[in-house]
């Protein structure tokens, strides 16, 4: 008869794995996606961790809908450790979230740059969450969002357009060379709401050609992009930023469920814009020198041109001639 093979002791999962000839895989892969194929050849990814995140954008204060004032959400991004954070409160026509117009708006940039002369070790970045209209124009011009560090692009009314009109007014926002992300791209509310019909393919590769981040929205009601898409975001070069889209200082802490959901995407450092090293920043000014510089660099950057890339340095730079005072992100990045 032949002899068994000894079976091995087995104290933990790792050994399990390494028994059967495999790289251990994380418990957030196991989806039977191609990990186990993966983990036999060697090519499993090392994962993001909640360490490696940097900072993050899209968080609300009182002059919105938050809970918390603006130095109480910096002072809880300090707490946190996070190197820097980006205030998004919401625009005008969010009337429900008591929205900002453009003089508000105003007052809020200069308070912020204001406190960052009073500020150690934490950068304040000066956002909005800027609402994509019902024909995919935005609620601000280009004048008053040049001024400003960062635009996120988000949808917040007019779920009930067809696929091809939603997906039309999306692209055509995030065609906008200051939107800098697109926010909870689907709309939806776990347990509660459906998110609107979109093609997400579609919006990938648009992302992906105008250099627009993506976001993974952290909140738990949301967990928007899911995770499902990310594989294919990142075969399409398109970025992933991790926002907890806090309305209140605990929710902060919602980081760690992006970074699970990013994990369960197959999502690197390298992946998550506020995941990557600052080291890694330097280069041109202006909306797009991350991604000369490697930090917005496309999985694949042979597969789509330059051309809307260069397009949009060169718009934002033009802006920036025009209006001053939106130094934030451009300073940081070359730092």
């Amino acid at each position: 008869m032949p002899r068994r093979a000894k079976i091995p002791a087995i104290n933990d999962e790792p050994e399990l794995y390494r028994a059967l000839g495999l790289d251990f895989i994380p418990p957030e892969l196991r989806e039977n996606c191609g990990e186990f194929e993966a983990a036999d050849h060697g090519k499993l990814p090392r994962l993001i961790e909640l360490e490696n995140l940097r900072g993050t954008f899209h968080c609300h204060t009182t002059a919105s809908d938050g809970h918390n004032s603006l130095e109480e959400m910096v002072a809880a991004a300090q707490e946190l450790g996070l190197e820097y954070i980006g205030i998004a409160d919401h625009s005008r026509s969010s009337v429900q979230a008591h929205g900002l117009d453009a003089a508000r708006l105003k007052v809020q940039r200069t308070q912020i740059r204001q406190m960052q002369r009073t500020l150690k070790n934490i950068r304040v970045f000066s956002g909005v969450e800027c609402d994509i209209l019902r024909d995919g124009s935005l609620d601000f011009d280009d004048e008053i969002l040049a001024q400003l560090d960062f635009v996120v692009a988000s949808i917040h009314s007019t779920f009930n357009l067809s696929e091809a009109e939603m997906t039309k007014r999306v692209i055509r926002a995030i065609s906008n060379p200051l939107v800098t992300m697109l926010a909870h791209p689907t709309g939806r509310l776990l347990l509660k709401r459906e998110g609107y019909a979109i093609d997400i393919p579609a919006v990938i590769e648009a992302a992906a050609e105008t250099g627009t981040w993506i976001e993974l929205n952290a909140a738990p009601k949301r967990l928007d992009l899911d995770w499902r898409w990310w594989p294919l975001a990142k075969e399409k070069g398109a970025r992933c930023v991790s926002n907890p889209d806090a309305h209140r200082t605990a929710r902060l802490q919602d980081l760690w469920f992006g970074i699970g959901a990013a994990r369960k995407g197959w999502l690197t450092k390298q992946d998550v814009v506020n995941g990557a090293d600052r080291s890694r920043t330097k280069g041109k000014a202006g909306v797009m020198e991350c991604w000369s510089s490697g930090v917005m660099t496309p999985s694949n950057p042979t597969q789509h041109s330059t051309t809307p890339l260069l397009h949009r340095l060169s718009l934002r730079q033009k802006h920036r001639q025009t209006f001053a005072g939106a130094t934030g992100l451009d300073e940081f990045r070359h730092r």
